[in-house]
C-alpha cells in the first residue's frame, strides 16, 4: 500500500520561537506544518479583540482565507496578579507595538518594583485555535502558573519577551534556560497544542 501524502496545515504565526515549539507540539509524519512566512504572506494580522480566543481565531481565519487550507493559530497572555491580571492579553504589547525586549522587561520590573518574591505571582494562558475549510473552529487552552523574578536570567528567546523573567512552579529554570522539548512538556502552548493536535487527528485524517 503507498504511504498517504502528510495533511498540510498552516501556521499563522510570524513569532520564529513560537513557530518552532509548536512544530514541535504537532511532529508528525501525517500533518506537514507551514508557516505563513515560508509561502511569502508576511502580513501582520492586527489583534484586535478582547481575548485571546478572539486574537487566536482572527488570526487562523486570515490564514485560511489566504490559503484555503485548514489553519493553527494562537495567542498568548500573561496575567500577573499583583498589577490586576496586566499586562493581560497585551502582553506582547503593553509598552507599544514596536518596543523591545529590554523595554518590555524593563518595564514589567519597574511596574513590580517593591513587590516580594512572594506576591509576584502570574499565570500565562494560551489558546490556541483550528480554523477548517468546512467553516469547523476548534479552540483548546492551556495555563501555568509560576513567579516573575526581580531580575532577569539567561539570553531571551527571539520574539519571547518574558522568557528570561518568568519562572514556573516547581522549575528551578526560567523559560529561557530550557530548551524546546522542556518547556512544551509543562507549559501553557503545550497544553493547548497537545489538545488542538488530538483535533486535528480526528477531523483531517
Amino acid at each position: 500500500m503507498p504511504a498517504h501524502s502528510p495533511t498540510t496545515i498552516i501556521l499563522s504565526t510570524q513569532n520564529p520561537s513560537k513557530a518552532l515549539q509548536i512544530k514541535t507540539l504537532l511532529n508528525d509524519d501525517r500533518f506537514e506544518v507551514v508557516s505563513l512566512g515560508s509561502l511569502g504572506i508576511t502580513e501582520e494580522v492586527i489583534e484586535d479583540g478582547e481575548t485571546l480566543e478572539a486574537n487566536a481565531r482572527k488570526k487562523a481565519l486570515f490564514g485560511l482565507e489566504k490559503t484555503g487550507l485548514c489553519t493553527i493559530a494562537e495567542d498568548t497572555g500573561l496575567f500577573i496578579d499583583a498589577l490586576d491580571g496586566k499586562p493581560g492579553i497585551y502582553a506582547a504589547r503593553w509598552v507599544g507595538h514596536d518596543a523591545t525586549t529590554e523595554e518590555i522587561v524593563a518595564h514589567t520590573l519597574k511596574e513590580l518594583r517593591g513587590v516580594p518574591p512572594q506576591k509576584r505571582t502570574a499565570t500565562f494562558k494560551t489558546v490556541a485555535v483550528a480554523a477548517f475549510p468546512d467553516g469547523t473552529i476548534v479552540a483548546c487552552e492551556g495555563s501555568i502558573a509560576g513567579t516573575i523574578l526581580e531580575q532577569p536570567r539567561s539570553t531571551p528567546q527571539p520574539g519571547m519577551h518574558y522568557s528570561i523573567l518568568f519562572q514556573p512552579n516547581g522549575q528551578d529554570m526560567v523559560w529561557a534556560e530550557m530548551t524546546t522539548e522542556e518547556q512544551n512538556v509543562i507549559s501553557h502552548r503545550g497544553q493547548a497544542f497537545r489538545q488542538l493536535r488530538a483535533a486535528l487527528v480526528h477531523k483531517c485524517l
